[in-house]
């Protein structure tokens, strides 16, 4: 079986606006789908950042991988590091490691090994967690993933979304409780960095009263200070499951731990082995969130948990605004690591489109199910992929910039980090 053609196809779906530490969400989020189909007729998934800075690469490479076979992913990885050239973002986001320059490859080669490990489980009738290794579990827990919100988009490109403002306690109670009504999260993590820290610290506060059994998680995304986390940190101390990337760098977090001993977890911080070397020495982080995205595919994510465990490093997973490609190879690597400590963060709630048949995929008990379905176990609509292609092609947005968009809302916001 070899690789007859891929497919890199840019699209553009509906976002909410989200607050974060580097402004709001603009109203498309962007991501890059893959297709790769064999000489055999079979075609493999894949689903990617859709910034220009993963985009450009994946069409730069594509046609030289025609002929490989899909098993071959040494090769494809090799052709992928000698053809890819860096792109730089028109706006770094600092929230995500995957806008850095230095991601390109890891970026490019997990879209297509994901595409490619779906082609080979296809080709050999097995869902892709059987060539993982195979599932200690066939359900994957995930998290409730709160943002404070504004009620519409400044531009109000389509009718507002049904959650509706969210920035005071009991909006973010009502906000936790309708998620939780309709997927059924057993733990919960508020995206935190963009309201003053002692609105937040009530908020999660608020949040502890009203899910008293739930495991909390706050993500300030680096925007406090070491001050602040630290004063912070004595104010919820009791409340937290694991305190995510409050403040910036390897240093600031092991200064953090060492004054506060609470679990510190990051998506920030260690991307990369080198970086998994430093906290370790310094010991500034306790839980690492991976994402197979910026990681290097799924087979890297499963030796950062083999290293996690060697350690004594916490693991859950990272994420990005992402449809259900995405969600599902998230899920079938989830579904093979054994230290998989904490439930999985997802965006997926917020989404409202979808690329695949038979709409969104379920979340049932705060779980995503892992099937007998060859593959990744899903199709394509075309139809809601050229849907998405052409809105891609009129919203005009090549680059995700929260900071621009929180402008419009507010013309004097200029993002500072850490900004409190």
């Amino acid at each position: 079986m070899k690789i007859a053609s891929i497919k890199v196809t840019p699209i553009a779906f509906r976002d909410p606006p989200l607050l974060n530490a580097s402004g709001v969400h603009e109203p498309f989020a962007l991501r890059t789908i893959i297709e790769i189909e064999s000489d055999t007729g079979l075609v493999g998934l894949g689903e990617t950042y859709g910034d220009r800075s993963t985009l450009l690469p994946l069409l730069q490479v594509k046609d030289a991988l025609i002929g490989l076979s899909p098993f071959d992913l040494n090769g494809v990885l090799e052709r992928v590091a000698s053809l890819c050239s860096p792109v730089a973002a028109r706006a770094a986001l600092d929230v995500s490691p995957a806008s850095k320059g230095d991601k390109t490859v890891a970026k490019v080669f997990s879209a297509l090994e994901v595409a490619c490990m779906d082609l080979q489980a296809r080709h050999l009738n097995a869902p892709l967690w059987e060539l993982l290794g195979g599932a200690v579990r066939r359900e994957v827990p995930f998290s409730a993933y709160l943002f404070f919100k504004f009620g519409r988009h400044f531009d109000a490109p389509y009718p507002p979304d049904t959650w509706g403002e969210v920035l005071t306690e009991q909006q973010l109670v009502a906000e936790a409780r309708k998620m939780i009504a309709a997927y059924g999260f057993g733990s919960i993590k508020l995206k935190a960095g963009a309201l003053d820290p002692d609105v937040e610290a009530n908020c999660l506060k608020a949040l502890k009263r009203a899910f008293p059994t739930h495991p909390l998680r706050i993500d300030p995304n680096a925007n406090w200070t070491l001050e602040t986390s630290i004063r912070v940190a004595k104010l919820l101390a009791d409340d937290l499951e694991y305190y995510e990337d409050p403040t910036p760098g390897l240093e600031g977090m092991a200064a953090l731990h060492k004054a506060t001993g609470l679990p510190l977890a990051t998506n920030m911080v260690v991307t990369d082995w080198d970086e998994f070397r430093r906290s370790v020495a310094l010991d500034s982080v306790q839980i690492v969130l991976a994402d197979h995205h910026y990681w290097g595919g799924l087979r890297a994510t499963q030796a950062l948990a083999r290293m996690c465990e060697t350690f004594g490093i916490g693991l859950s997973m990272h994420s990005n605004s992402h449809l259900g490609i995405s969600l599902m190879a998230m899920t079938h690597l989830a579904a093979t690591v054994p230290n998989l400590t904490y439930a999985c963060d997802t965006h997926y709630p917020w989404q409202e489109d979808e690329v695949i048949r038979g709409g969104k995929i379920p979340i049932r008990n705060g779980c995503v199910a892992v099937g007998d379905v060859p593959g990744l176990g899903l199709e394509i609509d075309q139809a809601a992929l050229a849907r998405l292609h052409a809105q891609y092609l009129e919203c005009g947005a090549r680059d995700r910039d929260d900071e621009a968009e929180m402008r419009k809302h507010r013309p004097d916001w200029v993002k500072r980090k850490p900004r409190f």
